[in-house]
């Protein structure tokens, strides 16, 4: 199983601004999600999500909202903003471009 630490530096914040993308969520929706999507290989902590939503949220990426959630309860709802959907879209094709890059050296015949 992956952890946060175990992910390329950034790797957490590309991940959350993906989820988001498709719709606004709350915190713990956003884990689960990333946790389902990724086959239940990447768990993320509330120690990791809630400081990487926090940062994004401070650097204009995200906002927040407090809303009722489908239990009834309140809880704080993050969409994305355009200028998240723009460094998302960067950083998007940066990953693919390295990831990329990556794969072709893992793949060469050993000798």
């Amino acid at each position: 199983m992956s952890k946060p630490s175990d992910l390329v530096q950034g790797t957490l914040y590309l991940l959350i601004l993906k989820i988001l993308a498709l719709e606004p969520a709350h915190g713990f929706a956003i884990g689960q999600r990333l946790q389902q999507i990724s086959g239940e290989i990447l768990h993320v902590s509330d120690g990791s999500l809630y400081p990487a939503l926090h940062k994004l949220e401070q650097d204009g990426w995200i906002t927040a909202e407090w809303k009722t959630s489908e239990l009834g309860r309140r809880a704080k709802f993050y969409s994305l903003t355009p200028d998240g959907r723009r460094y998302l879209e960067k950083e998007s094709a940066d990953w693919e471009r390295l990831s990329s890059a990556i794969s072709h050296i893992i793949r060469l015949k050993e000798v």
